[in-house]
């Protein structure tokens, strides 16, 4: 036992001295990317899963938990994907530059975009719409601190939020289809399931009867 006891000291010690060796850091902040890429979708994919599949997927416990784990795995596996080869591309630019420049950032997301993100589904829809909302805010910001539109005199979000919840229900009013399938689910229970109930069972305590009165 104490041997194996000194081996795994003897390694633990070998990979801590490897980790601070400069010259692998770019090949390891890669790998370690790719751990916190896989770690984060989990973590932000399960409990949305979680609360997704059992308020509006019908089905057994065991289909519900497999579209759970399934869900979080693709969340997971594109984010550990996209961190490894974005980071992976970006010191690859460095090295071959010999520095590293803005575009290096947009040319290696770019790639990891469309190698990981470019098939068109469920997972990878939300996750751009998560981001394209960011990215409209960013630039927007970006242009009044570089001077590209002047600086509001009032707070804009008043008018930004009326604008979108204006659209979003004009769209679910008229367009359906044109809306996320998630976003039509929640929509669909917020404004639809809200107008229908037959006695206090599924006014109050449920969305929808289950006993098939």
């Amino acid at each position: 036992m104490a041997g194996g006891a000194d081996s795994i000291r003897a390694v633990l010690r070998a990979a801590n001295a490897l980790l601070q060796q400069r010259r692998y850091r770019a090949a390891l902040a890669v790998i370690k990317g790719f751990r916190n890429g896989a770690v984060y979708g989990a973590k932000i994919r399960a409990p949305h899963a979680l609360v997704m599949t059992f308020l509006f997927k019908s089905g057994s416990l065991r289909e519900k938990l497999k579209s759970i784990a399934q869900a979080t795995y693709a969340h997971s596996r594109n984010l550990a994907y996209f961190v490894f080869t974005y980071k992976g591309l970006l010191a690859a630019q460095s090295r071959l530059q010999g520095k590293k420049i803005p575009f290096h950032t947009f040319l290696a997301a770019c790639i990891g975009g469309w190698l990981v993100f470019g098939d068109n589904n469920p997972i990878n829809s939300q996750i751009i719409m998560y981001l394209l909302s960011r990215i409209l805010f960013g630039l927007s910001r970006l242009a009044v601190e570089k001077g590209y539109i002047p600086q509001p005199k009032q707070d804009p979000f008043p008018l930004v939020a009326a604008l979108v919840w204006g659209t979003v229900l004009w769209l679910f009013e008229y367009h359906r289809e044109t809306l996320q399938p998630s976003l039509q689910s929640s929509m669909t229970y917020l404004y639809e399931d809200s107008e229908v109930w037959h006695d206090l069972s599924d006014f109050l305590i449920y969305n929808k009867r289950t006993d098939g009165k």
